[in-house]
Parts: structure tokens; C-alpha cells; sequence
């Protein structure tokens, strides 16, 4: 089987740059996150909110971009969906205490996983190395845990995860834009 030319491998494939774009977007806000710790909460709250935004527009972007050819793609938008509404919940309520915004990103991150998880079985047919998208879903849903079990663990330390997550899955997926940018996509 030659998955360079089934329909959700052509998809992604011709919209490789906006896996990357969402990937830098990640490692900057996860180098921000590591190299900025005096920021206030507030601000901690805007940079999140401007990143789950951003990674909320082009998930939207890449699932209706793809609806044509893929059955699936709602699974993306509702990916897409819950970070664009966790995004504005933090942009519109920023004096929310550190322990509902961990609660937020504790929630945010366990729902982006497992539809990463959820996405990643879909193109285990169509896409080699969808190990990547599974690792990374796995690693939210991990990562969200870990936060609801330990809320006291103070903002800082909730800063530097965010970073390390931020920064390890914006890896993975300019990692997977490069792979998919390899396929040919037919005319």
C-alpha cells in the first residue's frame, strides 16, 4: 500500500507548513515560558491564551481544509475547537487564581491528547510514523494528570512543565511536518 496517495496523507501533506507553523508556535511559547519565569500570572495567562488561539485557528484551518478528503476531519475540529475556546477563556478572563488556570490547562491538555490519540489511530492506515502524533497525545494526557494531582505545586514549577510540554510537542510536529511534506501531493 502506498500511503503517499490516500486522501488524509494528500491533505496534511499539502498543508505541511501549517504542522510546522503550529509547531514553532509551540517551541517559542515553551522557550518563553523557560527563559521568562519573573513573568506574572497574568501574563502567563496572555501567553497561553495566544498560544492554545493560535493552535486553535489553524487546527480549524487544517480540519476544514481537509473535509473534502477525509471523513474523519471533525475529529480536528473538535482538537482545533477546545483549544480556541480554552485560548479565549484565558484572553477574556485573565484574573482567573493560578489554580483554575491549572485546572484549565489540566483540562485543555487531557481533551487535546486523547483527540491526538484519537487522530493518530485514524492515520495509522494513511501515515507512517503517526507513533509521533500518539506519543504526543499520550504525553498530554499525562501531563494533565499530573497537574490535577499536583495543584500545590506551585506556578513556577506549572511554568517550567508548560514549557518542556510546549516545547517537546512543537518538536514532534515540526518533526511530522517535514515527514508529510516529503509525500508528492497529486494534482
Amino acid at each position: 500500500m502506498n500511503i503517499e496517495n490516500l486522501p488524509l496523507t494528500q491533505a496534511i501533506a499539502s498543508n505541511w507548513w501549517m504542522l510546522l507553523l503550529r509547531g514553532l508556535f509551540a517551541i517559542a511559547f515553551g522557550l518563553c515560558a523557560w527563559f521568562l519565569p519573573g513573568v506574572s500570572l497574568a501574563v502567563l495567562i496572555i501567553m497561553f491564551g495566544a498560544f492554545s488561539l493560535a493552535d486553535g485557528v489553524v487546527g480549524i484551518w487544517m480540519a476544514f481544509s481537509g473535509r473534502q478528503q477525509n471523513d474523519h476531519w471533525w475529529v480536528l475540529l473538535l482538537w482545533a475547537i477546545s483549544s480556541l475556546l480554552v485560548g479565549l477563556c484565558a484572553l477574556f478572563a485573565p484574573g482567573v487564581t493560578a489554580v483554575v488556570l491549572l485546572w484549565l490547562i489540566a483540562a485543555w491538555s487531557i481533551i487535546v491528547g486523547v483527540l491526538q490519540i484519537a487522530a493518530a489511530i485514524r492515520l495509522r492506515q494513511e501515515l507512517q510514523g503517526e507513533w509521533r502524533l500518539v506519543l504526543s497525545g499520550a504525553l498530554g494526557v499525562l501531563f494533565g494528570v499530573a497537574l490535577f494531582a499536583w495543584p500545590g505545586a506551585g506556578i513556577l514549577t506549572l511554568l517550567w512543565l508548560i514549557g518542556a510540554f510546549a516545547v517537546l510537542i512543537g518538536v514532534l510536529l515540526v518533526i511530522l511536518a517535514f515527514k508529510v511534506r516529503s509525500f508528492k501531493v497529486s494534482a
